[in-house]
């Protein structure tokens, strides 16, 4: 294999008819685009120029060793610039994988603001609260509500996931309000499977943390159908505001013991490391820090 600057300096000098005009396109010495031709005649054992003090002309060789060089410098000049656009706007497809009640709620519906931006973008996403291998399943980015993203991963922290205990009107009308964390013990508390609570809430307050073992007819593992039981006025569940939060504000739910909250998470975008963060993830992440805000949409 030849040293594909030998080949450049050789094709160019083809192109300007002159060593000079070469090397000043180059921006190098003429003795070094000279010496550069000789090493390569010589690695090809044949003659690729006519020279003379007055002119300049290729060998038949030469001719069509010339071909091939501009061929090959033409590919390289193509994946220069393929780098160069992939610098400047995002393109190629985007692997995501996101939890599925925020995908349903939050991400789905952000994507055709995002995807009309970035026209040359297609979007592959995983809706599972399945933890997936980004290096193993090939995934450029993942968002994951935690209280710790996780080692050997590059982590950006979204949004707050703020929980609240709630209950419908109807429900708190049968059975009272409770008004201190106690009274949890007497009401039918729903419980999260996915959280691994195992029938105790752990709440903070002004006098700090306290856990507090209730129990209660359902036990389920998705919190948006969980939601639906608190608003059936089955009885009283910690949800996530991201889910319940227009129900709040519109008065179809209601926070109880709202001096009480289980621990704040967050929304993380997480990826590899990468010294050179390819510009559709930058992109993917900026725009939902845009989008959510300190304090997102759903919790105004």
């Amino acid at each position: 294999m030849h040293d594909i600057n030998d080949m450049l300096f050789f094709a160019h000098v083809v192109k300007f008819r002159s060593f000079s005009e070469a090397a000043r396109r180059l921006d190098v010495s003429k003795s070094r685009v000279s010496k550069a031709v000789a090493r390569l005649e010589s690695e090809l054992g044949v003659r690729l120029l006519h020279r003379s003090t007055r002119s300049l002309s290729l060998t038949d060789v030469g001719e069509s060793y010339f071909e091939h060089c501009d061929r090959i410098l033409e590919e390289l000049n193509q994946a220069d610039s393929t780098i160069s656009r992939l610098h400047q706007e995002p393109r190629g497809k985007l692997k995501i994988s996101a939890p599925v009640a925020f995908s349903t709620m939050h991400v789905a519906s952000a994507l055709p603001d995002f995807m009309s931006r970035y026209p040359d973008l297609t979007v592959d996403l995983t809706i599972s609260d399945r933890l997936v291998d980004l290096a193993d399943e090939g995934y450029d980015i993942a968002l994951r509500i935690t209280w710790e993203p996780g080692q050997n991963l590059v982590a950006r922290q979204l949004a707050p996931i703020r929980r609240k205990i709630c209950g419908s009107p109807s429900y708190l009308a049968r059975q009272g309000v409770p008004l201190a964390p106690e009274d949890l013990v007497k009401h039918n508390c729903l419980d999260y499977t996915f959280m691994n609570t195992q029938g105790v809430w752990h709440l903070n307050g002004c006098n700090g943390n306290v856990a507090i073992p209730v129990s209660g007819t359902l036990r389920i593992n998705d919190d948006e159908a969980l939601s639906q039981a608190v608003l059936g006025g089955l009885g009283l569940a910690v949800l996530p505001t991201f889910i319940v939060g227009k129900d709040l504000q519109a008065g179809r739910l209601v926070e109880v013991l709202p001096g009480y909250v289980p621990t704040e998470r967050f929304i993380y975008a997480v990826h590899l490391p990468n010294r050179h963060l390819p510009l559709k993830v930058r992109a993917f992440i900026e725009f939902l820090l845009n989008r959510f805000g300190p304090t997102p949409y759903w919790d105004r």
